[in-house]
């Protein structure tokens, strides 16, 4: 038994969905219900439902031979894991955002500049790149509220729409990365389990994108 670590909520029911156009199905009754651990109705796969953040950590520590999660999580968290495959679904960017250019600019004067994030690690790097200090405030909630008090001289958020960034009186600045969900593989698992790992990347690829070799 294969089994898939899956980022829970959207990306979820996605991956799901993808896997089911390849006959790979589970249940209503295990949808609907709260468990945490699902099987498909074959039992080739297992299939475990975790917090975006914890997806490359089950992967990459082998409790997961393969998991799906956003880009974003694989730019901040580094796993040592291959990532063969681009799902070509969940698509959002990493981006600055605050309150207008104007206050960006002025911000951009000041010895530091206090940024809001889920991200410290990709904060930290892209602002290292602009040879811009900062001083980085983690929150875990919805980092749109530091900008909008001024806890923040902005933040930096994955962006679907948009829209609530709009209605809170705040507007990207600046685009640090594109995000989509991606495949991860355990990398003993890539080489010991190669042909039911193959066999999955099949089933989870867009007819549109085969998978590619693995990268790290």
């Amino acid at each position: 038994m294969i089994t898939l670590a899956l980022a829970k909520g959207r990306l979820q029911c996605a991956a799901l969905a993808r896997l089911a156009e390849g006959g790979v199905t589970v249940s209503p009754e295990q949808l609907d219900s709260r468990r945490l651990v699902l099987e498909e109705a074959t039992g080739e796969y297992r299939f475990l439902l975790v917090k975006p953040g914890d997806v490359p950590i089950y992967v990459e520590h082998g409790v997961a031979q393969a998991g799906v999660c956003g880009r974003d999580i694989l730019l901040e968290y580094e796993p040592d894991v291959y990532e063969p495959l681009d799902l070509d679904f969940g698509f959002c960017r990493l981006a600055v955002a605050g309150r207008t250019d104007t206050a960006w600019q002025a911000a951009n004067r000041l010895s530091k500049l206090r940024v809001a994030t889920k991200y410290p690690r990709v904060t930290q790097k892209h602002f290292q790149r602009r040879a811009t200090p900062v001083d980085i405030i983690p929150l875990t909630g919805s980092v749109e509220l530091a900008a909008v008090l001024g806890l923040a001289d902005c933040i930096v958020d994955i962006v679907e729409t948009g829209r609530t960034l709009d209605e809170n009186g705040l507007t990207i600045l600046e685009t640090i990365a594109p995000v989509s969900a991606r495949c991860i593989v355990n990398r003993a698992a890539f080489h010991l389990e190669r042909p039911r790992i193959a066999r999955l990347l099949e089933r989870l690829a867009p007819t549109s994108a085969p998978a590619s070799a693995p990268t790290a």
